[in-house]
């Protein structure tokens, strides 16, 4: 369901960006398919061959309807900026010439650009779009991909905190202190809740007081409004995990040849080579998600019943020779040999791991 909910017109998303797309000089025109070039940092890696496919027929029928949008580069070279799938497109069915707009922008608003349109499509699939959302953070935050996570992990552990708080004062908890307060202060991220308790007689509505709003929660929070696709807190509860996933459960996610949910149940599989076994068969024999889970399940139930089987021997064996050590069929000659023969054959199994 969340999916109808994005922009048909990816260029009227709600996110600031410092160019215009509204003006006279956004007027589209023809430019030779030998003049586009695509970009060598572009953000999306994979495209559904099906949606593909359908936009070429279209494109076959009706035309290019939304221009392509290039920046010019030295010479008479224009490198893409949006539109990679109606470039695609237009490629394999020959044409010669198709509509673009023509946009002055440097190395970081056409990356910008690029990352706003793709993350707005309805194909794009959850391991790209949660990787997008984490690059166009990066350039709104100014940090690195790398230091995004940990900073949305650390904000939601600030904000839980104050919630929490708040909770606490909200619900009557008596205090004899004037100032009651929680700060938690990590690199340059800063969230606290200070006089949060006033005189006894402070009524409830006097109480919670306006905070002070972080810097880089103010940013994240207006680009997750300006995308419409989910809240930021939701994005780190859902899909920050997904990012732990084994690359090969990744790559699938990627390509389109497993859906999310899916990948989820087969990461339960703990052994990675079993993992990426069973993951290949799941995919070659298009496995439902009941199926997937009924089969790990078994896998579980197996796993379970050998142990437990092993561990009772080990058990046995244990006893076996706590008895034996206490016994008095060690004067018993002829006992005495059959133990010898039994241990002969236990030697030689233990000699052939």
């Amino acid at each position: 369901m969340r999916r109808t909910t994005k922009a048909s017109q990816p260029l009227k998303s709600k996110i600031d960006v410092p160019w215009d797309t509204t003006g006279a000089s956004s007027a589209p025109q023809s430019m030779s398919l030998d003049q586009i070039v695509l970009p060598p940092n572009q953000p999306r890696r994979y495209f559904d061959s099906e949606a593909l496919k359908q936009l070429t027929e279209s494109i076959k029928q009706h035309g290019i309807l939304q221009p392509i949008l290039v920046r010019p580069l030295d010479g008479e070279k224009h490198e893409l900026v949006a539109g990679e799938r109606r470039y695609r497109a237009a490629l394999s069915i020959g044409l010669k010439v198709v509509p673009v707009v023509i946009r002055e922008l440097d190395d970081n608003a056409a990356f910008q650009f690029a990352l706003i349109e793709n993350l707005l499509r309805e194909d794009l699939n959850p391991v790209e779009e949660t990787e997008g959302i984490l690059q166009l953070l990066s350039l709104k935050l100014g940090r690195s991909v790398e230091d995004v996570p940990p900073l949305l992990y650390r904000l939601q552990r600030l904000q839980n905190k104050t919630s929490t708080v708040t909770h606490n004062v909200m619900g009557g908890v008596e205090n004899d202190s004037t100032n009651n307060a929680i700060s938690d202060e990590e690199d340059d991220i800063e969230l606290s809740t200070h006089n949060v308790m006033g005189e006894t007689e402070t009524h409830n509505s006097d109480l919670k007081q306006e905070q002070p709003l972080n810097p880089d929660l103010k940013i994240v929070e207006s680009v997750f409004e300006g995308l419409g696709l989910m809240t930021w807190e939701s994005f780190v509860k859902n899909r920050l995990p997904l990012l732990n996933l084994p690359e090969d459960i990744l790559d699938a996610l990627r390509e389109g040849s497993l859906e999310y949910t899916k990948a989820r149940a087969i990461a339960q599989i703990q052994k990675l080579d079993e993992c990426i076994a069973f993951l290949e068969q799941a995919i070659a024999q298009n496995w439902s998600l009941s199926e997937i889970r009924q089969r790990i399940s078994d896998k579980k139930a197996a796993a379970s019943t050998e142990n437990t089987e092993s561990n009772n021997y080990k058990e046995r064996f244990t006893t076996a020779t706590n008895k034996l050590k206490k016994s008095r069929i060690w004067s018993d000659p002829k006992k005495r040999r059959q133990i010898e023969k039994l241990l002969a054959q236990l030697e030689t199994l233990t000699s052939v791991e």
